[in-house]
């Protein structure tokens, strides 16, 4: 089978004046990727209908297949159509099921249907309608001189629920001949490089037929072992083998093996397991814990709350914070950290706490303690601590890896 080349064409002013982030075409690759069909390039261009046909033509020399999301709709901006129909000199006809799928909708809402929202059941005459089941807008797929072109909505839940019910499947059917397994490794509080030095002999020794990429998140690292072949159960056989030695050079470092492990996600589950409740004291992470927690459905289960004690003179009224140690050590340190840990820990009666205090920014850092610092304290029964790290000067940043690092110090807690 010849090398199949992809081009994703996303179309939208909103893309290209930094309005909207395009993630559709790193989301339609991904899913590409996992049926073994890779992408070769990216391009985002306006909403104009010369510029869509220009681009469609100088695509169709070098791509086999082309899919496109952005500028189907009943606004003057939504051209898409009638670039494709000019770019294929063909006229429109009416699609008598999409046009029965608006009026239910339309009835639905208690709205009235214009002619406007009528037309958008107008195909060009030589495509593939591609049902929309969860919006207005139909996709539309042709195959002409050798070239598939697929149009799709820019909305992305209606793009990925075309793609999922027909584009994928029809795609994998028509290109994909050998088995391909993804075997996906979590890794959390570890730097990329650092894993890829320790993993140096792993990679070196895989196969040909499985390859390894490294998918760094804040404060996680995916890694994504991908297996093509003849018998899917061979390639899985595997890729658990590469796991094990994986597994064993990390230790607990390993958060979860599967499809979108969160930390979140794994602590609630340990927290179940072992029918514990945790609640949680934030200062710099302002919430961002509790959010994360609450994230994941039935958290309900073992979280109590949390305290956002971003004042100093909260930490001291509702979590017993020494006054004394306050005015020695200052809010940002390990006595600190310690006791908003132990006092939300017996305010709101939990097995275990966590706590952070620190230094967001990107301001307000000093000699000892700049800007990025964070104290992160952990409570149960039998123990209580905290650890001190130094991340960046990027506020956000530095809330969201607080936070999961506060996660990541409960959930090698409870694997003691």
């Amino acid at each position: 089978m010849k090398n199949i080349k992809i081009e994703i064409l996303t179309i939208g002013e909103e893309l290209l004046i930094g309005q909207t982030i395009n993630t559709n075409a790193a989301w339609i690759s991904e899913k590409l990727n996992e049926i073994g069909l890779k992408t070769y390039r990216h391009t985002t261009i306006t909403d104009d209908k010369e510029i869509i046909k220009n681009t469609l033509q100088e695509i169709a020399q070098r791509a086999d297949i082309i899919l496109t999301t952005g500028g189907l709709g009943a606004t003057n901006d939504d051209v898409t159509k009638k670039a494709f129909c000019e770019y294929f000199n063909v006229g429109l006809i009416r699609n008598e099921n999409v046009l029965a799928h608006i009026k239910e909708i339309y009835l639905r809402r208690n709205r009235t249907i214009t002619p406007t929202m009528e037309s958008q059941a107008d195909l060009p005459t030589n495509s593939t309608c591609i049902f929309n089941s969860v919006g207005i807008a139909p996709g539309m797929w042709f195959e002409e001189k050798g070239v598939i072109y697929v149009c799709m909505p820019g909305v992305p839940y209606e793009m990925k629920e075309m793609m999922h019910s027909f584009v994928l499947p029809e795609l994998k059917k028509r290109f994909t001949q050998q088995s391909i397994y993804h075997h996906r490794i979590w890794i959390a509080s570890l730097g990329e490089s650092y894993i890829a030095e320790k993993l140096e002999k792993v990679e070196k020794e895989l196969p040909k037929h499985i390859q390894l990429a490294y998918l760094p998140q804040i404060g996680i690292v995916q890694l994504r072992f991908t297996a093509i072949g003849d018998q899917q159960d061979n390639l899985k056989k595997q890729c658990v083998e590469i796991q094990e030695e994986v597994c064993s050079i990390f230790g607990d470092a390993v958060v979860g093996i599967g499809d979108n492990i969160t930390l979140q996600g794994v602590l609630g589950d340990l927290l179940r397991d072992k029918n514990l409740t945790l609640s949680t004291a934030e200062s710099c992470t302002g919430g961002y814990i509790a959010h994360l927690i609450t994230s994941v459905p039935g958290s309900s289960v073992y979280f109590k709350g949390s305290v956002v004690s971003y004042n100093t003179e909260v930490k001291i009224e509702h979590l017993n914070i020494s006054t004394q140690d306050v005015a020695t050590t200052g809010v940002v340190s390990e006595k600190v950290a310690i006791q908003m840990a132990e006092g939300v820990r017996n305010l709101l009666k939990t097995d275990i706490a966590i706590s952070t205090t620190g230094i967001a920014g990107p301001e307000g850092g000093t000699v000892e303690n700049p800007i990025g610092t964070v104290w992160i304290g952990y409570a149960d029964k039998e123990k209580s601590f905290a650890k001190r790290f130094v991340f960046e000067k990027d506020r956000l940043r530095n809330i969201q890896r607080a936070a999961l690092m506060g996660l990541d110090i409960a959930r090698k807690c409870l694997l003691s």
